[in-house]
């Protein structure tokens, strides 16, 4: 049984079943006894398209639960941040082998971040069906 990340939110508009709910994402720093002392930002607030099938019922303001898998969390760290990294990094190596100039693989290795990205902005709508959050009762 997969694990569940929820997130208590506020819902800021509904369509239909579609619902944007507001959450606040916070930092590890915000139980840290010094955080006073720091200046990392704590948290940010954050709009996530939610999927209501069940009908729970609520209305805009109010307080719900969102939950999504660890799954999704894991596939979001590998598109956003591995792929890209394994691209920038086969794309320097590359270059390099075949040019033996630094300044061209390195800018060769970032312009190959380019299609990589319009592939996932072409692909932005399956991508949206995969990375589906619930809604769930406030306890």
């Amino acid at each position: 049984m997969p694990s569940n990340i929820k997130h208590l939110g506020i819902v800021e508009s509904i369509n239909g079943t579609r619902l944007k709910v507001r959450i606040e994402q916070t930092s590890a720093c915000a139980a840290c006894s010094v955080k006073q002392h720091c200046h990392v930002p704590e948290s940010k607030e954050k709009i996530i398209d939610v999927c209501n099938p069940q009908g729970v019922v609520c209305a805009v303001g109010q307080k719900v639960l969102i939950s999504g898998t660890t799954a999704m969390g894991m596939k979001a760290v590998l598109l956003a941040f591995v792929f890209p990294f394994l691209v920038l990094l086969l794309a320097l190596a590359s270059v390099l082998h075949l040019t033996h100039n630094e300044l061209v693989s390195a800018l060769a290795a970032l312009g190959a971040l380019v299609p990589y990205y319009l592939i996932i902005y072409k692909c932005r709508k399956r991508l949206n069906r995969s990375f589906i959050f619930r809604l769930e009762n406030v306890v």
